[in-house]
């Protein structure tokens, strides 16, 4: 029974290495395509409350 859960517990720790190094080789392009969807989703954004970048400052001088 013992040599079934250290069975176990050593699946579980090769598993997580293997995702760990996966996901380390994986990590930039993943950010790469993350950064792409952003700039994407922020061109579709409205702009906040109707205010255009050149007045966006302007709003504390009241």
């Amino acid at each position: 029974m013992i040599a079934v859960i250290v069975a176990g517990v050593g699946v579980m720790v090769a598993i997580a290495i293997a995702v760990g190094i996966i996901d380390n080789v994986h990590a930039r392009s993943w950010r790469e395509v993350a950064a792409e969807r952003r700039r994407e989703w922020e061109a579709r954004q409205p702009e906040y409350h109707g205010v255009d970048d050149h007045d966006a400052e302007s709003w504390d001088e009241d």
